[in-house]
């Protein structure tokens, strides 16, 4: 029989998998949150510099943990078209040692498809190559090359009457990524431990959907900046509470599911966020682990270099809020 890669570490790797968040999106009074575990509905010129993820907990049926620093990178082609790349670095620590590698690298296309400001939405469509055996054996992040679509919305409530105004600074954004593999399969280093070695085996290919939500709340809805009419400034320059939901559900395997609350901070050129990672079935994991994040907005950052789309046009100017 040929040995495959045990499922457990297969729903770990799923668990910590993270189509890395870009977003600089604002859209009438909204600024939507730069989520940390999946993506949201803005394309803007933007890095993740890093998006750093930790479980001091073993996940069901596995017996490693595992550190991992993701970054990512997104530039405009157009003022609703961006490319995107993304990578990471992992470590494992194994009852039998520790192993480390690069994490898969993946391209990709975001389009803004839909806008409106009035009622503070937004929606995205994308599409990314993860590249064949770009990750490292020893982390179990080999594999062949892989097909990505995906789609991811936000809508906020600021255009909610004044019988519902309570409801006003509330957010929500989602995600929906099937990452459909082209290939039979990679290699992964899996321990022995009668042995107290690493063995080589293979890693089979999984078709997995990728998929989560978050409800966001934005504290500017409490000042008298935010009336149901043009706001006086841009929606930045504050705290954004927050609590994500993620779900990895591999093909004819259990889904892996965590609620992550947490917290952003957000500024005109940069965003830091932090969350915790609290397992919500036994596939998500034994405890809770914890991921952090820098976001910068390279547009406002660097605005000589990012100041405008490579191909053609102006960039979007997020100061100019249409009603």
């Amino acid at each position: 029989m040929k040995p495959t890669f045990p499922r457990g570490l297969l729903l770990f790797v799923a668990l910590l998998w993270t189509e890395l968040a870009e977003a600089h999106g604002i859209a009438g009074n909204r600024y939507f949150d730069g989520t940390m575990t999946f993506d949201d509905p803005a394309v803007a010129d933007e890095a993740i510099v890093p998006n750093f993820s930790y479980l001091g907990f073993p996940t069901q049926g596995s017996n490693v943990t595992e550190n991992r620093i993701n970054w990512s990178f997104a530039r405009l082609l157009t003022p609703t078209l961006a490319a995107t790349l993304d990578s990471g670095w992992i470590h494992q620590n194994w009852p039998i040692g520790h192993t480390s590698g690069f994490d898969k690298t993946n391209l990709g296309l975001k389009y803004e498809a839909y806008r409106d400001n009035q009622h503070e939405a937004l929606v995205s469509v994308s599409l990314a190559w993860g590249i064949a055996h770009s990750g490292s054996v020893g982390v179990g992040a080999d594999a062949p090359n892989t097909i990505q679509p995906g789609i991811t919305f936000g809508k906020g409530f600021g255009d909610l009457p004044d019988s519902l105004a309570w409801l006003r600074p509330f957010a929500v954004t989602g995600s929906i990524v099937d990452e459909e593999p082209v290939g039979s399969g990679g290699r992964a280093l899996v321990p022995n431990l009668a042995t107290g070695s690493f063995q080589n085996l293979s890693s089979p290919a999984v078709q997995t959907l990728h998929w989560g939500f978050s409800i966001q709340y934005s504290t500017l809805y409490l000042t008298s900046r935010f009336t149901g009419s043009s706001p006086k400034d841009e929606p930045l320059n504050q705290w954004v509470p927050l609590v994500e939901f993620r779900f990895d559900s591999p093909n004819g395997q259990k889904t892996v599911a965590t609620a992550n609350p947490g917290f952003a901070y957000v500024a005109v050129t940069w965003q830091v966020a932090a969350e915790v990672i609290l397992p919500m079935n036994h596939a998500g994991g034994n405890g809770p682990g914890f991921r952090a994040q820098l976001l910068l907005f390279l547009d406002d950052l660097m605005p000589s270099v990012f100041g405008k789309p490579l191909l053609t046009g102006p960039a979007p100017d997020r100061r100019q809020i249409a009603w």
